[in-house]
């Protein structure tokens, strides 16, 4: 089974095959998108093993989105031994994100 992510937005959109889901998740895409992953193979009648290849949309877009979605990606493909793609095609061992600007990250207070 092929997996499509996107987590560029707080709209997550997944593809399984020829299955395509979506699901808003706002603040909360941490706790809960392997949770709807894996959902979604069991209504397929599918495991995480089923997994022939991941395809990630790299970006641009949401930093912590693409954080999170490359995170688990990476994970699984690491761990079920599959090829990763980014959404141009490219494979990759790993895949880092592309925001499209530079991280606007708050200086520490302390």
């Amino acid at each position: 089974m092929k997996l499509y992510l996107d987590t560029s937005t707080n709209q997550c959109l997944l593809k399984l095959d020829n299955h395509t889901y979506e699901q808003e998740f706002e603040s909360a895409m941490a706790e809960k998108i392997l949770g709807f992953i894996h959902d979604k193979l069991q209504e397929n009648s599918t495991d995480w093993r089923d997994i022939s290849e991941i395809t990630f949309f790299s970006g641009p877009g949401s930093f912590t989105g693409l954080r999170i979605g490359a995170t688990i990606v990476n994970t699984l493909a690491d761990q079920l031994n599959i090829p990763l793609y980014d959404h141009q095609g490219n494979q990759h061992q790993i895949i880092i994100p592309e925001y499209g600007r530079p991280a606007n990250i708050s200086t520490p207070k302390k």
